[in-house]
C-alpha cells in the first residue's frame, strides 16, 4: 500500500461516470490507476446482500495490489492493453444530470443537510433503468442483470487468488470452452485481469452472443481459450439482492419482496412440490412502493401464480416477468392466505 497514493471517494456526486465504470451496487469498489488516469484495474465484487464478502478477501485485494504494480512498472509500453479498461461513452457524464436525479442534487454535497443531498452509487443504476421505462421500453438485460457474477457461465473464483478457478461448473459452456480448476485468466479480450471484478467488467460490456479470448496460466503454462456467451447468458443471475433491486420492485411488483417459504410453511399451505411458491417478506407502505399492498396483498401471502404460470420463480425470475409488461399493467396472480386462495392483481408502473 505504501507504494500506492490512496484517495478514498466518500460522495458519488459529480463523479466522471465514463471513468469510473463499476458494479454500482457494491459496498466497497477499488480502482488502481496510473497518474495520467489509466486504468490497471478493479478489484471488488458481490453477489449477496448478506454475505457480502464472499467473492473479496485481504489476500486477494493484496494479490490484485501486486498485480497493478506490475502493470506499473510495464508502463507505459503497454498502455495499449490498459485502454478498453476505461469502458464505453456513458449516456451522461455525471449523476446528477440524469433527468430523475436532476435538480435533487448537485455536483457538491450541502454541508447542511449532507446525507440528503449525497447520491448513492446504486442510484445511477435506478436512473438509467427509469428512462427506458419511463419511455415504455424494455429494461435491457445489461442494466438489468448488470455485473454478472462469472458463474453464470460455469466460473467460479477463489477469493483470496488474483483470478483463479476454484471451480468449473460441470456441464456449464466454460466447461465446454476446455477451463479447469486451477486456471488462472492472465487476459480476456486482451486486458490483463488482475482481479474478479475486472472479468465481470469484460464479461458486463460484452455483446451477446459473444465468444471472448481468453490468456490462461495452467501447470505454469499459458495457453488460449475462448469463453461462449449465448444470447441469453445473462439470463441465470440473481439481481434480487441489489440495493437497486428495491426500484425494480416497485415498478414491477408494487413494493413486494419476494422469498421462497419454508418446505413446512408450504406444506401447511397445501403447495405442491416443485411449483411456485414466492413468500411475501415485505409489502411496502408508503407512496410508490405501497401499490401492492393497496392491491390487496399482504405480507405472509404466498404466491402461487401470476400471469398463469404456476412453474418455480425465484424472485428474479418474477420481477424478470412483471417488467417485460407494459407500465399501467395488472397482472393476476393467486396468493395462498391463511388455507385460502385468493386471485388479485400485481400493479406495475
Amino acid at each position: 500500500m505504501k507504494q500506492f497514493v490512496g484517495v478514498r471517494v466518500v460522495q458519488f456526486n459529480g463523479t466522471d461516470l465514463a471513468r469510473f465504470q463499476f458494479d454500482p451496487d457494491l459496498t466497497y469498489a477499488a480502482f488502481f490507476m496510473n497518474a495520467d488516469g489509466t486504468l490497471y484495474g478493479r478489484f471488488g465484487s458481490r453477489s449477496d446482500m448478506k454475505d457480502a464478502e464472499r467473492e473479496i478477501s485481504v489476500e486477494g485485494f493484496g494479490k490484485a495490489l501486486a498485480a497493478a504494480l506490475e502493470l506499473h512498472k510495464g508502463f507505459p509500453a503497454n498502455k495499449s492493453s490498459l485502454l478498453a479498461k476505461t469502458g464505453p461513452p456513458t449516456r451522461f457524464k455525471s449523476p446528477e444530470e440524469y433527468p430523475s436525479l436532476k435538480g435533487r442534487y448537485q455536483r457538491t454535497l450541502d454541508p447542511e443537510k449532507p446525507v440528503q443531498s449525497c447520491v448513492h452509487c446504486h442510484q445511477v443504476l435506478e436512473a438509467e433503468r427509469k428512462m427506458y421505462r419511463s419511455a415504455g421500453r424494455p429494461i435491457p438485460d445489461e442494466w438489468l442483470r448488470p455485473w454478472p457474477m462469472p458463474d453464470v457461465v460455469g466460473l467460479s473464483f477463489d477469493p483470496k487468488e488474483k483470478a483463479k478457478l476454484r471451480s468449473v461448473a460441470a456441464g456449464s459452456s466454460a466447461a465446454r470452452d476446455g477451463f479447469k480448476a486451477g486456471d488462472e485468466i492472465l487476459t480476456l479480450e486482451g486486458q490483463p485481469i488482475i482481479s474478479i471484478a475486472d472479468v465481470q467488467f469484460v464479461m458486463h460490456f460484452a455483446k451477446a452472443p459473444a465468444a471472448l479470448k481468453a490468456e490462461v496460466l495452467r501447470a505454469g503454462k499459458k495457453s488460449s481459450l475462448t469463453l461462449t456467451l449465448a444470447a441469453d447468458w445473462r439470463r441465470p443471475s440473481n439481481f434480487a439482492w441489489r440495493p437497486s433491486a428495491w426500484d425494480l420492485r416497485r415498478m414491477g411488483t408494487g413494493g413486494l419482496k419476494l422469498d421462497p417459504p419454508s418446505s413446512d410453511l408450504a406444506t401447511k399451505a397445501g403447495i405442491a412440490p416443485n411449483s411456485l411458491a414466492l413468500e411475501i417478506k415485505h409489502a411496502g407502505e408508503y407512496g410508490e412502493h405501497a401499490l401492492a399492498k393497496n392491491a390487496g396483498f399482504r405480507k405472509g401471502d404466498i404466491i402461487v401464480a401470476v400471469d398463469g404460470k404456476s412453474a418455480p420463480m425465484t424472485e428474479a425470475e418474477l420481477l424478470a416477468l412483471m417488467l417485460a409488461k407494459p407500465v399501467g399493467a395488472k397482472v393476476p396472480a393467486t396468493v395462498v392466505r391463511g388455507g385460502q386462495r385468493l386471485d388479485l392483481q400485481i400493479p406495475t408502473q
